[in-house]
């Protein structure tokens, strides 16, 4: 177990959207305030700090995870995927492009976390029912739209995927 004294830093090692990333993080650093203060990915949004929002969801190690409740030393060595990391070279991807037919997103603050967890849900549910989907969703807050363009969009996919 790492431990550090307090305001003493630790090296962390990321590989963040298929590049190896380095920082430094002292032990209370979270994970979504490594990715945004100190990689400078600002697409990882921070609500409510108590993992019950998932704006902060990021993919670590091809596993949703609440940025908001991992300290970014727990994340050495992982592989995590933001929602840079979507949309390579500026193409977006079949959900992000359904997402925007739908008018699945307002604000967009709570659009990336739900971007990545459908992203994930969608590889180990291809075919989803709409209950699966709104059940996949209950853990996401949006006060914007009501969810049904986000699950429109999600199930559009879903449907389209060969």
């Amino acid at each position: 177990m790492l431990r550090l004294k307090s305001g003493e830093k630790a090296h962390v090692r990321v590989t963040v959207n298929g590049k190896v990333r380095t920082g430094e993080a002292e032990g209370r650093t979270l994970l979504c305030d490594f990715l945004r203060h100190q990689l400078n990915l600002y697409g990882t949004h921070v609500g409510c700090e108590h993992g019950i929002c998932g704006a902060c969801t990021v993919l670590m190690d091809d596993r949703p995870t609440r940025a908001c409740m991992t300290f970014a030393v727990q994340a050495d060595g992982a592989d995590i995927k933001t929602i840079e990391g979507l949309a390579p070279g500026g193409t977006l991807s079949p959900l992000q492009e359904a997402f925007s037919r739908h008018g699945a997103l307002q604000c967009g603050f709570c659009t990336a976390g739900i971007l990545i967890s459908a992203t994930c849900f969608l590889k180990e549910t291809p075919r989803p029912s709409e209950r699966q989907v709104r059940e996949m969703l209950s853990g996401h807050l949006c006060r914007c739209t009501g969810y049904h363009g986000i699950v429109q969009a999600i199930l559009e996919v879903a449907n389209n995927d060969k």
